[in-house]
């Protein structure tokens, strides 16, 4: 099935890092400036890809139609904006496998819905990026995922046909980008999902449990 691939391009949050922490603690602090009680960092983590919008609506039960949502939303993206790189980290297997993708040669890169302003700090913050041949944000197109265009500017900036790429991915989003792009695609179960996702309804080409399982995907074929 991934035959003939010659780079892997990867979703941010949720697939390549942790972020909750970071992501919840922004979130936490605005509960604590209005006398609120902290929440666990359990009840933020499902919501993660969601972004603002999860965050908000975890901390104060708020979505995008309240009348204070935009006031809310900025001053959650500066206190994120303050502390992006503190806690958050690369899940366990992740360097291990960036390496080995590049001991066999394969490019790999990022696609992100995470604007600019957050994921260039973050990721050049962590040498494991260093290595990846693109970073492609929220912003770096005119559509973000699960328009395809994100991944075409990845696999155009690898020159590299879409169908010598495979994408992966922890929200159904990314496996819809995918497709759309004409890419391979790989439903990471490690990461956020989002509540009550059904991962086996998004139609990935296959599913891993682990980062390197991505690996032993590619060694198959």
């Amino acid at each position: 099935m991934f035959k003939g691939v010659r780079a892997v391009l990867f979703d941010l949050d949720g697939t390549l890092i942790d972020s909750a922490p970071d992501l919840g603690a922004a979130a936490d602090e605005m509960r604590l400036r209005r006398g609120l009680a902290s929440k666990p960092l359990a009840e933020y983590r499902p919501h993660v890809g969601s972004g603002a919008r999860g965050m908000l609506h975890v901390a104060f039960g708020m979505d995008a139609q309240h009348s204070n949502y935009e006031h809310y939303r900025e001053e959650f993206f500066l206190l994120y904006e303050g502390c992006l790189t503190q806690r958050t980290r690369a899940f366990d297997e992740v360097d291990q496998l960036v390496a080995s993708l590049l001991e066999r040669r394969l490019l790999w890169g990022v696609v992100t819905n995470k604007a600019q302003r957050f994921a260039l700090p973050i990721t050049q913050s962590m040498g494991l990026f260093e290595s990846a041949s693109a970073v492609i944000c929220g912003d770096t197109t005119p559509h973000a995922k699960p328009h395809p265009a994100p991944l075409l500017e990845a696999a155009r900036r690898l020159s590299l046909l879409p169908t010598q790429c495979v994408y992966v991915g922890d929200d159904e989003r990314d496996i819809r980008a995918g497709q759309a792009a004409g890419m391979k695609t790989v439903a990471a179960r490690y990461g956020y999902l989002g509540a009550g996702a059904d991962v086996a309804t998004w139609g990935a080409d296959a599913e891993v449990s682990s980062p390197l399982e991505v690996l032993q995907l590619l060694e198959t074929s």
